[in-house]
């Protein structure tokens, strides 16, 4: 089952050398989910072939212009192209204000309901569930209030050993506690192990966007051991007063993070425009946290 995280954006504050601000498509089991929408988002989408019409969800992590600029452009698009189904928006209370005054102004009255979900930026919470995944939100410590988003499979049944199940004649009633976990116990009181007829699923993965942030050590609980984390790494290590006084991080923090927090990989991204060569960034990362990679537009990371 496919769980991708496709690059759009990944400038701060303004496009600038060809990179476009903040925006992520989420692709898990083919269920689709926009991760913050900057400006261009929806010229990005068509330039990476992404069919925006399957996204069904919109995570906007607060109300900085480069993280939800392009939304209204993206909304009115679905509309003139014949949108009816609903569209989930996830953020800050008073984007929905902002939504609707565009909306008033522009007298323009969508095919499609919005279905507006006011994210608390003092308390986590689970803002998306289903069958396969949890979208919870993230606290982060920004200049304005801010949060990130932890996508979360859930964990899967067991896997039945057919070969097995027909070898020792289980029955099919038997088939849902088997990938529970429980053993079988036939009407005899024969026992037979789960381990003979059933294998360990994939393991449940994970992906944390924590978004515009400085250092904070409370995300560590959060993102522990997860498999992909993009962190914010705005500066080099050379402007961390900058960062501080910003409330960002340097790319040498965002490493340190993922590295107490012992995720498989990181993601670093929202470069500031001072860096036209994004690569000593990638350097001062690795320096701490081995595995990390830059946040470039087009490429796709996957968790397997």
């Amino acid at each position: 089952m496919v769980f991708d995280v496709s690059i759009l954006g990944s400038s701060s504050a303004t496009p600038i050398y060809q990179r476009h601000p903040t925006a992520q498509v989420i692709n898990i089991h083919e269920r689709f989910f926009l991760v913050d929408c900057g400006e261009g988002t929806l010229i990005q989408m068509n330039r990476y072939k992404i069919k925006f019409h399957r996204i069904n969800h919109i995570f906007i992590s607060h109300l900085h212009g480069d993280h939800y600029l392009g939304l209204l452009g993206l909304l009115s698009t679905m509309h003139l192209q014949g949108r009816t189904v609903d569209m989930h928006i996830y953020g800050p209370a008073d984007l929905k204000e902002i939504i609707d005054i565009q909306l008033k102004y522009s007298e323009t009255k969508l095919r499609y309901p919005i279905v507006f979900h006011e994210i608390d930026p003092k308390n986590a919470a689970v803002l998306y569930e289903d069958d396969d995944l949890e979208v919870k939100s993230i606290i982060l410590n920004h200049r304005i209030p801010c949060t990130g988003f932890l996508f979360n499979e859930k964990p899967k049944l067991r896997k039945l050993i057919k070969e097995n199940l027909l070898r020792f004649s289980i029955p099919v009633s038997a088939y849902p506690d088997l990938k529970a976990g429980k053993d079988f116990v036939a009407e005899n009181g024969r026992t037979i192990a789960n381990s003979e007829l059933t294998t360990d699923p994939r393991l449940p993965r994970s992906y944390a966007f924590c978004s515009d942030t400085k250092y904070d050590e409370r995300l560590l609980p959060i993102i522990q051991g997860i498999d992909l984390l993009y962190h914010e790494a705005t500066f080099l290590s050379d402007k961390a007063d900058r960062a501080e006084e910003t409330f960002h991080s340097t790319a040498a923090q965002a490493a340190t993070i993922a590295l107490k927090g012992e995720v498989k990989r990181l993601i670093i991204g929202h470069f500031s425009a001072r860096y036209k060569n994004l690569y000593p960034l990638l350097e001062e990362a690795k320096t701490v946290f081995e595995n990390t990679s830059l946040a470039m537009e087009g490429d796709v990371f996957s968790i397997q």
